[in-house]
This record gives C-alpha cells, sequence and structure tokens, in this order.
C-alpha cells in the first residue's frame, strides 16, 4: 500500500536519514521526501511529507520504530487513489448538471473527482470543464473514462480526453 506520513524532526543533522532508514528496512520503497527546513512547527520541529510504499503488515512496526528513534510521527495515511487522468468537457455543463456528472465517478467506490476548473463565458454559450480523476488502479482509471465518455454522451458534451504517449504496441 502507498502511505503518506508527516513526521516531525529535530533541527540537528542526522535526522532525516534517521526517519528514513526505518523504511528501507522494512522494505519500503519511498516515492517522495518534502523537507521544509525553513518551517518549524510550534514544537519548534521540522516538518517532513514522506511518501512510499509498504506492506501493511508491517506499517505499526515502523511507526513504533520511528517514534522509539525520537521521530515524531504526526500524521499516517493510505493514498488509496494512486493513478490519475485530466479531461476536459465542453458543452452546456451546468445545465447538464455537473453535480450528477461527478456522483456518477465517485459512486464508484474506486474513483473519484478530485479537482474541477470551470470557465462559463455566458449563459448561452458553451462552458468548458477541466477535471482530474483519480482511481485505484490503471484498470479502475480506464473504467472511470468509459463512464464519463457515456455520461459525456447522453448529455451531448465533448469530452476531451488525454493523449497517451506511451500506448501499447507503438
Amino acid at each position: 500500500m502507498i502511505v503518506s506520513m508527516t513526521l516531525e524532526l529535530k533541527d540537528i543533522p542526522g535526522q532525516l536519514v534517521l526517519a528514513l532508514s526505518p523504511i528501507s528496512e522494512f522494505q519500503g520503497n519511498i516515492m517522495s521526501v518534502v523537507h521544509q527546513h525553513d518551517e518549524k512547527t510550534p514544537r519548534g520541529t521540522i516538518p517532513v511529507q514522506i511518501t512510499f510504499e509498504i506492506e501493511h503488515s508491517v506499517l505499526n512496526k515502523l511507526i513504533d520504530r520511528l517514534e522509539k528513534s525520537g521521530v515524531k510521527v504526526a500524521r499516517v495515511g493510505e493514498e488509496r487513489l494512486r493513478s490519475t487522468v485530466s479531461v476536459i468537457l465542453i458543452g452546456h455543463i451546468v445545465h447538464s448538471d455537473m453535480g450528477d456528472t461527478i456522483d456518477k465517478i465517485d459512486s464508484t467506490g474506486f474513483a473519484e473527482v478530485v479537482d474541477m476548473s470551470l470557465s462559463m463565458p455566458a449563459i448561452e454559450k458553451t462552458s468548458s470543464a477541466y477535471l482530474v480523476i483519480n482511481a485505484i488502479g490503471e484498470k479502475e482509471l480506464g473504467k472511470a473514462l468509459d463512464i464519463m465518455r457515456e455520461v459525456a454522451g447522453k448529455k451531448d458534451l465533448l469530452l476531451i480526453e488525454p493523449i497517451r504517449l506511451n500506448s501499447v504496441g507503438s
């Protein structure tokens, strides 16, 4: 599973290594580290956000190891939605009930619309919406796009899909 963790480190040399080493010891695959050295918490510590992949069965052991070594674990969250795609809808979006369109994706349980920007030049003119859809995997992301295609067809909306540069068979 993918985990997003916020740690609070003391502002002394070696603390980042102290935090990252146990993740490696528990076979975690570190995906990103955001070390905000210029930012301090009210306790005078430095916040560090780490995203990594690890077996669910060892997560509690990892947290115990970090805290025993003096690293404060401020937040732990599972990153459920791993795959993402951006699409554009063009048409009378607001009049076609955008909430219903979003609900069709969100209600799947495996995908959700996580961001949307809407441009409405005038009531009688077509609108455009930029949507970001996240899903638990590539297959589920494909299903979410199928739903979006079906909804766009029923609501007479133009769906502009992403161009896949690394398509299979190219």
